[in-house]
């Protein structure tokens, strides 16, 4: 079956009739997809290893602290690699490790082993992660209509279905090394197709060295929506299992965390649409109150179908954030796509750092429901920040 899989993606994406610039959406697309689908199969298998280790909420805050450190350390590394490098290259390699790493975290046997392995598969993640976005900038520049959120959205649904097959795989009592090892399989088959049909030579000649200085006001109010947005996404990838599991009392705890992607990735489809219609700054306030609106009803109401509608007005929320915010970094004057990506992601990093391991410290003390509430005050702090950017770019525009 995995070889039909094998040989049906070299054939479609090698159609004779198809235009190289759709050949090269289809294929990071595919990137996009199994790269979502890769991550959400780690994260939706959180509360396991925390059973697995006997860890309360507190020390898997702590042990989660871990990925965002690792991830800081990738982030100088990666955004070297695509300035030096074409960005499928580190793609293609970053991917390939990243799926090394998952199938150690599978078998893993000790704490410490659970760190050391968590910290390299972030570290490899980060390298795919400003990799893929950089080359979706280009791809971007081949077609008149927006589609940077359309890749976004193939990530989300490859979460979508990594969290639909760990549910099945918790529902069947699989083994978490057995899942990983077999997600990491047949990803690896299906990257290397895709990758023939990349983008090439994509290099910038320009642009490519951080410029110490004046903090740019581009650049600092956009990597403080990614810090927010970050905290929020992080957060929900990280602690929606647990949520269902210990405050909602759901023993098939992977559907809050499915519902979250499910409504996340439909949304992402058409997040381009909506920005084509109401603009970029009427849409971060749209989203902001639609996380608020969320949460406050999976808290207000923790019951399994209000929780549900809860976490997935959070996915609609959270959508269009990162797909907005990259495809304005890839606007900047003052740096080449790659490396204003692998700026403001340095403002994610630390919303990741912060976010999940926050969570974990305030549900210790006030309990998981409580701490939850935190993504209320990051989604009413994401509308004065993103309207003070479109302010700040009005201002220069007049000037």
């Amino acid at each position: 079956m995995l070889f039909r899989i094998f040989l049906n993606l070299h054939a479609f994406i090698y159609a004779h009739n198809m235009e190289e610039k759709v050949k090269q959406r289809i294929a990071l697309g595919t990137f996009f997809f199994l790269s979502g689908l890769t991550f959400a199969t780690w994260a939706s298998r959180i509360p396991t290893l925390k059973t697995f280790f006997d860890l309360n909420e507190a020390e898997l805050g702590t042990i989660l602290l871990a990925m965002p450190i690792s991830s800081l350390i990738g982030l100088p590394i990666s955004g070297w690699l695509v300035s030096k490098f074409d960005s499928r290259k580190p793609m293609l390699v970053g991917f390939l490790l990243f799926n090394v790493t998952l199938i150690w975290i599978g078998f893993v046997q000790t704490t410490l082993g659970l760190i050391v392995a968590i910290s390299f598969f972030s570290f490899f993640m980060r390298i795919l992660n400003i990799a893929i976005n950089t080359q979706s900038i280009i791809v971007q520049r081949n077609f008149e209509k927006r589609i940077v959120g359309s890749f976004h959205g193939l990530w989300s649904t490859g979460g979508l279905v990594g969290v639909a097959i760990s549910t099945l795989m918790v529902k069947m009592n699989i083994g978490i090394g057995t899942h990983l090892m077999s997600v990491s399989i047949f990803t690896t088959v299906l990257i290397i197709i895709a990758y023939l049909y990349t983008i090439k030579n994509d290099k910038s000649s320009t642009g490519n060295k951080l410029i110490f200085g004046k903090p740019d006001p581009f650049i600092v109010y956009l990597g403080v929506i990614i810090f927010l947005a970050a905290i929020c996404e992080g957060g929900m990838f990280d602690w929606s299992g647990v949520y269902f599991k210990e405050v909602i009392n759901e023993p098939i705890f992977t559907y809050g965390y499915l519902s979250f992607m499910a409504c996340m990735a439909f949304s992402r489809f058409f997040s381009d649409k909506l920005v084509q219609r109401i603009g970029m700054k009427k849409t971060y306030i749209f989203s902001s109150l639609v996380i608020i609106l969320g949460i406050l009803v999976a808290v207000l109401f923790p019951y399994f179908w209000s929780a549900l509608l809860g976490f997935c007005f959070v996915g609609f929320g959270t959508a269009a954030l990162f797909p907005m915010t990259f495809a304005l970094a890839g606007t900047s004057n003052k740096y080449s796509p790659g490396m204003a990506i692998s700026i403001i992601s340095t403002y994610g990093i630390l919303g990741m750092f912060i976010g999940p391991p926050l969570i974990g410290y305030l549900a210790h003390a006030f309990g998981l429901k409580n701490a939850f509430l935190i993504f209320v005050v990051v989604g009413l702090l994401i509308i004065p920040i993103s309207q003070l950017f479109f302010r700040s770019q009005s201002k220069l525009m007049r000037e």
